[in-house]
């Protein structure tokens, strides 16, 4: 008999129901870019407005305009719900672990969908799973891209250079560009794209893990983070339930309290867990458990506050006209910074 609450055992449900949630307005969000891209090479002058959100895929640019910010006090108005959709980020791992990988980001829910398949016709039947020294060991290239562009950036970039880079054509056609790739995928980046999603069926979270540079700046915030898994040890009966369900292979059986950065707040531990009050969300004083419902509330709920400030306060839609967007569009194919 399952004797978890059943606020526990819907937890995952719950999870796909936010990511796919999610996910559905990406793409609604990609069709409408796609549809005022169009336009804009057609020279319609009727255009639909082009979608604020389509920013978020652009973390470069972001991470650039908060540098400016962070110098001047100037938000960046070339592509300005990309950099709240970036601060919104950082405050959900301050708040809640990295919640925007495991519970908003597409990419997470792409890769929880592999996972899923990997699970069901690899794992299960024996594959095995990396040391954890290995496992430590292939973070790395995330963390040198991280810093590669936070030392490029924050360091060696002048300030009087970041405007020129956001005001750059370059810069104002980045979402077409991004379009584009995708759009008009070569064969050496199908290939790639396949060669990663290979990779994410037989090593959990392959790209999350190793690779993004965004997961990685946000676990430096989520070591800030007052949430943390809790296993309380005299009830543990170390079926090592919560280490199995981990997508980044932490052992939780092992852990007094899971303070690792490449946690991400996904709560697949405390809902595999089959002792109940054994595994809970709590603060790190006098490991007092909290609602573990408050993770992806506070995670969610940051972008979505975020979001109605930035609206609010003229801070999300871009204010470069849209025939200076049409001109950069059509020359887009050109542009290289």
């Amino acid at each position: 008999m399952d004797r978890r609450p059943r606020s526990q055992r819907a937890l995952p449900l719950v999870r796909w129901a936010v990511q796919g949630a999610y996910a559905l307005f990406l793409v609604l969000v990609g069709v409408q870019f796609a549809v005022f891209y169009g336009q804009a090479m057609a020279g319609n002058s009727a255009m639909v407005s082009r979608p604020p959100a389509v920013e978020a895929f652009l973390p470069i640019s972001a991470l650039v305009g908060l540098r400016r910010f962070l110098a001047t006090g100037s938000w960046d108005h070339v592509h300005p719900a990309g950099l709240a959709i970036l601060c919104a980020a950082i405050l959900g791992a301050f708040l809640a672990r990295k919640s925007f990988c495991s519970w908003v980001c597409p990419v997470g829910t792409l890769e929880r969908g592999l996972e899923s398949v990997g699970r069901r016709f690899l794992w299960r039947r024996g594959w095995p799973v990396p040391p954890r020294w290995l496992a430590l060991a292939l973070t790395a290239p995330k963390h040198l891209i991280v810093a590669f562009f936070a030392v490029s950036i924050f360091v060696l970039m002048p300030t009087d250079q970041l405007g020129a880079f956001l005001e750059s054509d370059y810069n104002l056609a980045a979402d077409a560009k991004m379009l584009l790739f995708f759009r008009d995928l070569t064969p050496v980046a199908a290939a790639v794209l396949l060669a990663l999603a290979a990779l994410s069926l037989v090593y959990k979270h392959f790209w999350c893990r190793v690779l993004c540079p965004y997961g990685a700046l946000l676990g430096v915030a989520s070591s800030f983070s007052p949430l943390r898994v809790d296993r309380n040890e005299p009830t543990c009966t170390q079926c090592k339930a919560c280490t199995r369900a981990c997508p980044v292979d932490i052992p939780v059986h092992a852990r007094r309290q899971v303070v690792s950065a490449e946690c991400t707040g996904c709560l697949g531990c405390v809902a595999a867990c089959p002792e109940p009050q054994t595994l809970r969300v709590a603060l790190p004083v006098r490991r007092r458990p909290v609602a573990s419902w408050l993770v992806p509330a506070l995670g969610v709920g940051a972008l979505l506050a975020v979001w109605a400030v930035a609206r609010a306060t003229g801070h999300w839609e871009s204010q470069v006209p849209a025939e200076v967007l049409a001109r950069l569009y059509r020359m887009a194919h050109l542009l290289s910074h």
